[in-house]
């Protein structure tokens, strides 16, 4: 029965002239991780080659030569390889992406404003809401995803949400919806009190944010690495969060080390997850950001309504069932919406059915052309 409502709700998220997009094997776990502000332009072309160029535009305290030596490249295949070795070999080769504007492809954000709480709340609710139009907004009032998730049969107390912003427990409202919400100043563990709990502990405690109540990308890719250790959540959420601070910040040269750090944490949890026998062979990955930048010298530090691109994001996944497509150009557009509605798909639940107003699931990015 699991398998035939999966088929259903895929079925109707493809165009009338497609043809069924149904997983050909089983999927007992999603694991959505969003790199924020993680623009697309980076990910399908690596590094810009003006802003290696440009130390006035890019805010680059590390050498020109130094950088062109670790992300540069004479096309955007290279640079981009360098810069995402995980997603460009085994993602593109297994799995599928979207979002390449310079192709035809687009992963759009709707909510208008093109800022992180919206984005979130999008992607994680599958719809937008008038009311959310700040980061400060409080509490989320609608469910995400995993909340509603977090109700059903076999799925009840099977998630875990891990990040870097502070601002993620209140997108994620653990008070209402009972999940385990680890992010921010509530990321570390206390109650771990093995030699390497303490250790991280000291070592989150003596580093000095550089923003807020954030943690840095590092602590949440560690936590996240020893909570799998002994637990097994069927939904997890990991929100990294660095590329976004220091592109604010303006420094192009930490935003490339960052987001090469992004894949190297990604790679370490694909390889962690496909070491264990609860997710080898039967996890997706979905890959996303919560919303684009701006471009050119001075806009791509920033992002919003007042800088166009902020609403092009991209979009990756990988998984049993996922035809190996790599990037895709034949899909035309896309909806960050979409994705709370998939992430209910993926485990046979019809989120469609709880939130009628929510985009339907990416049917497209599960199937090839013309099957």
């Amino acid at each position: 029965m699991r398998f035939l409502r999966l088929l259903l709700v895929l079925a109707a998220a493809l165009p009338a002239a497609g043809t069924s997009a149904a997983p050909s094997a089983r999927v007992d776990n999603v694991v959505l991780v969003v790199c924020d502000g993680l623009r697309w332009q980076e990910v399908f072309s690596g590094a810009d080659p003006a802003l290696l160029a440009d130390p006035a535009a890019s805010g680059n305290a590390r050498t020109r030569a130094d950088l062109e030596r670790r992300f540069g490249g004479p096309d955007a295949a290279t640079r981009r390889a360098r810069l995402f070795p995980f997603v460009w070999s085994t993602v593109a080769s297994g799995g599928q992406l979207f979002g390449n504007l310079e192709r035809g492809s687009r992963v759009a954000v709707t909510n208008g404003v093109a800022i992180s709480y919206p984005g979130y709340h999008e992607l994680l609710t599958g719809r937008t809401d008038p009311r959310i139009d700040r980061n400060e907004f409080g509490p989320n009032p609608d469910a995400t995803v995993f909340e509603w998730l977090n109700t059903q049969p076999g799925l009840a107390g099977r998630s875990a949400v891990f990040g870097t912003w502070s601002v993620l427990a209140d997108l994620f409202n653990p008070v209402r919806s009972h999940l385990p919400v680890r992010v921010g100043p509530t990321l570390v563990d206390r109650a771990d009190s093995t030699p390497e709990g303490r250790l991280l502990a000291g070592l989150y405690d003596d580093s000095t944010s550089l923003y807020g109540s954030n943690a840095p990308d590092a602590f949440v890719a560690v936590a996240l690495r020893r909570y799998l250790a002994h637990h097994r959540p069927r939904l997890l959420f990991v929100g990294y969060g660095d590329t976004d601070l220091w592109a604010h910040m303006g420094r192009y040269d930490l935003v490339l080390e960052t987001a090469r750090r992004f894949d190297d944490y990604v790679a370490q949890l694909w390889a962690q997850l496909q070491a264990l026998n609860a997710y080898r062979g039967r996890t997706v990955l979905i890959l996303t950001a919560d919303h684009g930048r701006g471009v050119g010298p001075v806009d791509w530090r920033e992002h919003g309504a007042a800088h166009p691109g902020s609403a092009d994001i991209w979009l990756a996944v990988l998984g049993p069932g996922i035809a190996a497509l790599g990037e895709r150009h034949d899909v035309p557009s896309l909806a960050q919406a979409q994705i709370a509605a998939t992430v209910a798909a993926f485990v046979g639940r019809d989120f469609l059915a709880a939130a009628p107003g929510a985009a339907a699931p990416l049917g497209a990015a599960l199937s090839a052309p013309g099957r």
